[in-house]
């Protein structure tokens, strides 16, 4: 059964030794990235990280981080709930090499590949964890995009905010985070 929640793949991944709780502030400007870069570095990938007050712009935000989830193949496993990824990837070629049935006993067999993966598909619900805590944008709710904690690691890259905002619902329903070129550094190199 695939994981409720970010949150609860979290508490396996801790309950498993696969995560380190970073308890201490830490600035997103700079430090947060280098502390990633060294675990990911590691023999194995590392740990996944969680830091539990990142600082923004010199204030604690309330939005905790977590980092190098999938740095690992046994993360990878964790998440996907095999044993190992390869199982994946198997099943994943099989499905992509498969040629058309020319009689009801390969179509069968096909058919049997595939009929474990219509649990993959998205699905739509009406509420979910990551809906706990709604913040609005337009009607004056104190809210920005920039007060989420996004890395950033001048001279190679920083990421993006972007909002999906769709005025019928009245808020912010899709918030991502992308990976951008510092233009700057670019310009200066």
């Amino acid at each position: 059964m695939a994981y409720r929640s970010f949150r609860q793949f979290l508490d396996a991944l801790e309950q498993a030794g696969e995560l380190k709780r970073v308890t201490v502030p830490v600035d997103t400007e700079l430090l947060v990235a280098e502390w990633a870069d060294r675990e990911m570095k590691s023999p194995g990938g590392g740990k996944a990280l969680l830091f539990e007050q990142p600082i923004v712009d010199g204030k604690k935000s309330e939005f905790p981080v977590a980092i190098n989830t999938m740095g690992s193949r046994r993360r990878m496993a964790m998440a996907l709930q095999v044993s190992d990824v390869e199982d994946v990837a198997r099943e994943i070629q099989l499905i992509l090499k498969a040629k058309p049935p020319t009689d009801l006993r390969e179509g069968w067999n096909l058919l049997k590949q595939g009929i474990h993966l219509l649990h993959a598909r998205p699905k739509s619900v009406r509420d979910a964890p990551c809906q706990e805590v709604v913040h609005e944008i337009e009607r004056g709710g104190g809210f920005s995009l920039l007060d989420l904690p996004i890395l950033r690691n001048p001279g190679r890259c920083t990421y993006a905010r972007s909002g999906d905002w769709r005025p019928q619902c009245g808020h912010l329903p899709n918030a991502s985070v992308r990976r951008a070129h510092d233009r700057d550094a670019l310009a200066t190199s």
